[in-house]
């Protein structure tokens, strides 16, 4: 089982479209694959047709007072499971808290699952946090949508400062670029400019699309009404490299 923690600190950069589109595609090629929706805002679950959790549900599964399986759904999409965002989960921090050994918790959580899926996507919500330092030590690897702007870089390089200060090499970062506009000269500069300081960085681009944003309204991942898209082909190219870098 490999955890695929999606995150960035900023909000708006991709992070839902891109752990939606990645863990559809998984399931496609046959992995049993889970995408667990940790936004209180619940964009993941919309795009999926499903309904929010029952309101203190997350609350309790937390805190280790409900199992886990109770909560997972079904998507329409075979071997794609989801698990739902609760709105409760904007306390998040403070239900990690009450935990044992908070840092560890969604880790605990997770475990159990080793056998049952082949890839679980961590959408996650923007913050620097208890939440996302769970994440970070849950996750084999974070995803990392950046928009390609000199804050942005700024933005990762505070992400790698956080890391290495909490003792958290274990996790791979593998960032790219994502919603790349070509006729901006800074999207341009920044593209050329990053790899040069962090070899890490992913080679696939994607691109800003309407096609993304249609998602909302078909409630779809790409490839289930635009499979031939620019976007589409650009999210199956990233799927292709993450799995090369991930074993």
């Amino acid at each position: 089982m490999k955890i695929i923690g999606v995150y960035n600190i900023k909000g708006g950069v991709g992070k839902t479209a891109t752990a939606v589109n990645l863990a559809h595609l998984a399931a496609r090629e046959g992995h049993s694959t889970l995408i667990w929706d940790l936004d209180p805002q619940g964009a993941a679950t919309f795009y999926f047709r499903v309904k929010p959790q029952i309101k203190g549900g997350g609350r309790r599964m937390i805190r280790g007072q409900r199992p886990v399986d109770d909560q997972i759904k079904g998507t329409d999409y075979e071997n794609l499971d989801l698990l739902p965002a609760d709105f409760s989960y904007r306390n998040m921090d403070l239900m990690l808290g009450d935990a044992k050994r908070p840092i560890k918790q969604l880790l605990r959580l997770l475990r159990p699952f080793s056998g049952e899926f082949d890839y679980i996507f961590l959408d996650c919500p923007p913050s620097i946090s208890l939440v996302s330092e769970n994440i970070f030590r849950a996750s084999d690897v974070l995803l990392i949508p950046t928009i390609p702007t000199t804050l942005s870089r700024r933005t990762y390089q505070q992400l790698l400062d956080f890391i290495q200060g909490h003792s958290m090499r274990e996790v791979s970062l593998l960032p790219f670029f994502s919603m790349v506009d070509n006729r901006k000269k800074m999207h341009l500069e920044a593209i050329a400019e990053m790899p040069r300081h962090h070899p890490e960085l992913l080679t696939t681009q994607i691109p800003y699309a309407s096609d993304v944003e249609k998602m909302g309204l078909n409630r779809e991942p790409l490839h289930a009404f635009a499979p031939h898209c620019t976007a589409a082909i650009a999210y199956q190219t990233l799927w292709g490299e993450v799995k090369q870098r991930i074993g």
